[in-house]
């Protein structure tokens, strides 16, 4: 992660490197997805980290934090627990909410960059 100092930082977001990892037995609905996750930089007074997050095709459960995302890559469906299913497409800017129950349904891989709290 890159400290920022300088008054304007060019973040090449389609260059950043992201490691995968299968995802845990314990929260896998359907397929064999793999995640990972690399941190880009802060918002230095706010506290909060901004990164890319990919994940292959499959399901997966998940509980969120408090985040917003833009999907730049893939598509989607996130089902939200005793809520709605809601279609994800590049482009689309999302919030979830801290503590809500997900199923995210993958179908096209996903790259999405990331803001969250610290």
């Amino acid at each position: 992660m890159e400290h920022v100092t300088e008054p304007v930082t060019v973040f090449r977001l389609n260059e950043v490197s992201v490691a995968h990892e299968p995802a845990s037995a314990d929260v896998v609905v359907s397929g064999a997805p793999t995640l990972g996750a690399t941190a880009v930089t802060t918002l230095d007074g706010l506290g909060a980290e901004i990164g890319v997050w990919e994940m292959s095709a499959g399901a997966v459960r998940d509980v969120e934090a408090e985040e917003a995302f833009v999907l730049l890559a893939g598509r989607g469906v996130i089902e939200v627990e005793g809520g709605p299913a809601v279609e994800i497409r590049p482009g689309d800017l999302v919030r979830l909410a801290a503590g809500t129950r997900t199923v995210w349904h993958v179908t096209e891989p996903l790259r999405k960059v990331y803001v969250t709290g610290a």
